[in-house]
């Protein structure tokens, strides 16, 4: 046996100069070409020739990364590889580049660099070829025996990989027809070794040597391949042998086998759930599915993709709450204390809570309503939920459907698909564990609609009492009973709501709070929480009730509380500051700080960007409406109750009225009611245009304008103000400036019922105003105005225009009779 190469070799040969592998003779790799020299090596030489002899490169390994394409040729390794370019790949996008396919022919080393430009070319030796056996008998033997010991351990590591896929194959008959002086480049190729080990095997000239550092590598990899099969063995075996040996065990009937069968089935997953099935009181309904699926799963091959998805479902019946559930506390005394403690105001939602506590104690298997609570944000819908699930010592889960758009969200998935999970019902009671938890649905109104269906429609089931003990997850696709757990929906208005929803539900108003409710808050709940966020003690900061007022009514106008926490928590962060930089331990705020004080008006809170409507004082009211044709209405938005301002103006024209502000359809209408309204009334009232016509829109144009024309606004509770701003418009009176008004028209004059009392109520308090105008049906509304917000305000109850007229103006809006009118006794 010979270990001359067959190769014949150039004597000179361009350098492929690599740095991110090592190529041994008779291996494969795969390079990439992005230097300047390899680029220009790979175009002047492999795309250019087409002989045998113009493919064959010197790839030199070891080499500086190509991102240091330096201008000098770098230092070079000694002993490099013959390659022959089989492939060439490239591409000019997003930079020229190229990748080569090389097979490694045989050793060379450089004798000389003969040009380094375009790319290296060097004068080479061919090592292989010059390599023989040598003459002496002992050291024939001893490479006869290393050449033994190597190929033995070739074979060892061949036969434990899997003989079954068709490499492992292929390369167990190489290592027959190969000569064994080949062997040892492409094992070490082949097996998981380092570049520098490979670097050395590429370094060892001699074949005694190469095989001296190869056999180690191979006996590392064996034993590598050795303690991977004993990690997994164990697991195969116990798996062979329960399938083998559990159905000769149900015959036999030895004591000893049968105590060790126990044992076994205690460490069987699938017999720790058929036992957990048993155990768990399911309905029966239930059980059957249960059973019937645990055979199935019996039978089933672990191999089979659905073994797991069968197996997690098990698991997922066995871990539902089908009857375990908490024990309610209802100590009416203990919860009205927790709640007042918890939440300041909010009277009608703790009376609902009570008079549930109340209702349960007396009749233990009540239904869990369907609260659903609307309000503006800020308000603490979501933390009255948690608080209703403390006070009745319930688990609590919190369930977001703000951007849902999908019912399977809801129902679940059906198991044929892949990924398939239930919803987020059958989720929400695995977490917490119990059949009667308080689930709260935040944002109900924000539910979307799209082609995998409409979540609102998947919720009409689970949110009707007479309807929820029998829901059906798609998952499950077994009945489960909803009615004990309590559902609280929060939603901030109801507008968007399905009315087949909403009809399901039990809506309680939470409007918005008081600047005296605010202030109460604030030194109850924020400040000290705010306090506690920052590292802060009572003593560092005081804030007394007058600077909390300022803030709330220069910097913080609106229905909530999420403004005023996040100004406090400002001041908090400029007063760490100055603890944290050694100044005065103590810092006390007055109202000048937070309002004159350059220190805490510039750090603290920044200048007031605020919206117009958020200054309306009394006296920048009464600016407002310094001239005639301007009046104050009262609107109702899902973030609270706000003042709106109604200006109108008359010119020369061909009678057209004008709308602006981005009305909707029905504020539209409005507008038509009132001036078809005044039009026919103008002789009653003495109302003439420019011109001292009777026909108000002879020869006239009128334009109506609502201010803040980004925002959108609609709805019927304008008409009196449009009525009152246009009587002003024409009679040339003021509008008195302290007066606000909300009511729906008719044609006929009479003045009907709107909504939010409370809310527009608690605005034109904010506002400053001392007088409302509101219809005579809506009176049962000011119960829920608190009394000190009533002791401020005096409010007119109007049924007709008549009576909203006397009220708007300074003297009332009399009727005026033409002069000189006889009555007729006929």
């Amino acid at each position: 046996m010979s270990s001359v190469s067959p190769i014949q070799i150039p004597s000179r040969l361009p350098l492929l100069l690599t740095h991110e592998g090592v190529l041994l003779p008779g291996s494969t790799m795969r390079t990439s070409v992005d230097t300047a020299r390899n680029l220009q090596l790979v175009r002047g030489r492999l795309l250019k020739g087409t002989s045998l002899q113009s493919t064959i490169l010197g790839v030199i390994p070891n080499t500086p990364d190509p991102a240091s394409d330096a201008q000098d040729l770098p230092p070079l390794h000694r002993i490099g590889t013959a390659a022959l370019a089989v492939q060439v790949v490239g591409s000019n996008w997003p930079k020229p580049h190229y990748t080569l396919l090389i097979t490694g022919l045989c050793r060379f080393q450089i004798v000389q660099v003969l040009k380094e430009k375009p790319y290296p070319v060097a004068e080479v030796e061919q090592l292989d070829r010059l390599e023989e056996f040598p003459n002496t008998c002992k050291t024939r033997e001893e490479l006869g025996e290393l050449s033994e010991q190597f190929y033995k351990y070739a074979v060892q590591l061949v036969e434990m990989l899997d003989m079954s896929v068709p490499a492992v194959a292929k390369l167990r008959r190489l290592l027959d027809s190969l000569p064994r002086e080949a062997l040892p480049d492409i094992l070490t190729s082949i097996i998981r070794t380092s570049n520098k080990e490979k670097l050395q095997i590429l370094d060892a000239v001699s074949l005694e040597e190469r095989f001296k550092m190869t056999i180690p590598l191979l006996v590392r990899q064996i034993e590598g391949l050795k303690l991977l099969q004993k990690t997994r063995k164990p697991k195969q075996d116990d798996d062979k042998r329960v399938i083998a040996i559990r159905p000769i065990r149900r015959i036999t009937h030895i004591p000893g086998i049968l105590e060790d069968e126990d044992e076994d089935e205690d460490n069987d997953d699938i017999v720790m759930l058929e036992k957990k099935i048993k155990t768990s009181n399911m309905p029966e309904q239930a059980h059957k599915v249960c059973v019937k699926e645990i055979k199935r799963l019996k039978k089933m091959p672990q191999s089979m993709p659905e073994y797991a998805l069968t197996r997690n479902y098990l698991e997922l019946m066995v871990e539902l709450p089908w009857n375990k559930s908490t024990t309610d506390r209802l100590d009416i005394r203990a919860a009205r204390i927790l709640l007042d403690n918890d939440h300041y105001a909010m009277e009608k939602l703790k009376k609902r809570v009570l008079e549930y506590l109340a209702v349960r104690q007396l009749k233990n298997n009540l239904k869990g309503p369907i609260l659903c609570f609307v309000g503006p944000p800020g308000v603490g819908k979501t933390s009255v939920g948690r608080s209703v699930a403390k006070t009745l010592g319930r688990e609590f889960h919190r369930i977001a459907l703000g951007g849902v758009c999908d019912q399977s969200d809801i129902r679940g998935h059906r198991r044929t698909y892949v990924g398939s999970m239930p919803g987020r019902i059958i989720n929400g009671l695995k977490t917490v564990g119990v059949n009667n938890p308080v689930f709260l649905l935040d944002e109900v109104d924000k539910l979307g609609k799209s082609l995998q269906g409409d979540p609102a429609a998947a919720l009409l089931e689970v949110l009707d009492p007479e309807q929820n003990h029998n829901f059906t997850d798609h998952y499950l696709n077994v009945a489960f009973d909803l009615s004990q757990v309590l559902f609280i929906a929060t939603a901030n208005t109801t507008a968007t709501i399905p009315p087949a929803l909403l009809d399901r539900m039990e809506i309680i108003q939470v409007p918005g709070y008081t600047q005296e409710e605010k202030i109460e808050i604030a030194h109850r709940h924020l400040i000290p929480k705010q306090l506690e966020q920052h590292g802060l003690t009572p003593q560092q900061i005081q804030i007394p009730q007058a600077t909390t007022l300022a803030i709330i009514t220069r910097y913080t106008r609106e229905a909530g509380v999420r403004s005023l926490d996040r100004k406090f928590g400002a001041i908090c962060r400029a007063v760490a500051v100055k603890v944290a930089e050694g100044q005065p331990k103590e810092a006390k705020l007055d109202r000048s700080d937070v309002t004159e004080g350059e220190g805490f008006r510039d750090h603290i809170l920044e200048k007031a960007i605020i919206s117009l409507i958020i200054f309306l004082l009394s006296s920048k009211v009464s600016e407002r409406l310094s001239q005639p044709g301007v009046a104050i209405g009262l609107a109702w938005t899902p973030l609270g109750g706000k003042i709106m301002f109604v200006e109108a103006s008359r010119m020369d024209g061909e009678g057209q009225l004008t709308l602006t502000g981005q009305l909707g359809d029905v504020m539209k209408e409005s507008a038509h009611l009132a001036i078809s309204w005044l039009r026919s009334n103008a002789k009653k009232y003495h109302l003439t245009n420019a011109f001292g016509s009777f026909d108000l829109l002879d020869n006239t144009d009128i334009h109506l304008h609502f201010p803040a024309g980004a925002v959108t606004k609609d709805g019927p509770s304008a008409g009196v103000t449009i009525v009152t701003c246009l009587a002003s418009l024409f009679s040339g009176r003021l509008v008195r400036s302290d007066v606000a008004m909300t009511g729906e028209i008719t044609l006929r004059g009479l003045v009907l019922p709107v909504g939010g009392i409370k809310d527009k109520v608690l605005a034109a308090h904010r506002a400053g105003l001392k007088q409302i105008i509101i219809p005579q049906r809506n009176e049962k509304d000011l119960e829920e105005i608190p009394s000190n917000v009533k002791q401020d305000l005096s409010f007119v109850t109007a049924s007709c225009l008549d009576d909203v007229l006397n009220a708007a103006f300074d003297g009332g809006f009399t009727v005026k009779t033409r002069p000189g009118l006889i009555n007729s006794k006929l």
